[in-house]
């Protein structure tokens, strides 16, 4: 199956290492990734990243954990421009994949509003409860759009050919989910959250602050059982690796 994949830095911010690395001190700076996924079949964008709005006033879009972070993000890099530099409409995405429904994964939704929703449905009820969205740190006016949505049970082959297949990745959010890329004999996984930095699979490091440990250290054995077996990671915010990729408008594959 011929797949045509894109990879966008839609900004960075800085925060604590220590968010990542337990016991850690000092500042990181990290991307914010997204990813256009050509399909025969139609048009995948995986995460859209953050609202245009956080590029002029980000405490009042973020609220209360703002505190947290430094957002780094420019006119221009939001998912829509990135898209139109591409000569892609944002209008013309047919499947839009959120990984989970953090600010900065999210945050672009509003931006691909023709697109069918694809989120796990533990996520979307998660992201729906307002304990649950205290405690996640969700922000509803990054999803709640009125999109088509579809809500998954587990593992599903978007195109049924095993070419674009969302993978269940529990722990860093009630309904986390990664998604698998084959081609011409390849396999890619974007992480998403459910790894954050190379160093979370080498060590097995979890991040202070999750949702459910021991199911993220599950997903973690679960990717790393897919490098080991061949497959190429695409770690969720790491800044070193983030150096190696080829963005957009060159193509990851």
């Amino acid at each position: 199956m011929s797949l045509r994949v894109y990879a966008f830095t839609t900004g960075w911010i800085t925060l604590s290492i220590g968010n990542f690395i337990p016991g850690e001190r000092g500042k990181i700076r990290v991307p914010v990734p997204s990813y256009l996924i050509e399909h025969p079949k139609g048009r995948v964008l995986f995460d859209s990243g953050l609202h245009p709005a956080t590029q002029t006033d980000y405490p009042a879009r973020l609220g209360e954990i703002a505190r947290y972070y430094t957002i780094h993000f420019e006119p221009g890099e939001e998912i829509g421009a990135q898209l139109a530099r591409l000569d892609v409409d944002k209008d013309a995405i047919d499947i839009l994949v959120n990984s989970h429904l953090h600010y900065d994964h999210a945050g672009g939704n509003e931006q691909i509003s023709n697109a069918r929703l694809h989120v796990q449905r533990r996520e979307w009820a998660a992201a729906h409860e307002p304990d649950q969205i205290q405690r996640n740190g969700y922000l509803p006016i990054d999803y709640d759009h009125g999109h088509d949505l579809r809500l998954l049970d587990g593992e599903h082959d978007l195109f049924e050919d095993g070419s674009v297949v969302c993978l269940p990745t529990y722990g860093h959010t009630p309904g986390h989910q990664s998604l698998k890329l084959a081609a011409a004999g390849r396999e890619i996984l974007l992480c998403g959250d459910a790894c954050y930095l190379r160093r979370n699979l080498e060590e097995l490091k979890l991040p202070p602050v999750v949702h459910d440990q021991p199911q993220m250290l599950d997903s973690l054995l679960r990717i790393r059982a897919l490098r080991d077996r061949g497959a190429r990671l695409f770690y969720g915010h790491d800044p070193e690796f983030w150096q190696t990729v080829p963005v957009a408008p060159q193509r990851v594959l």
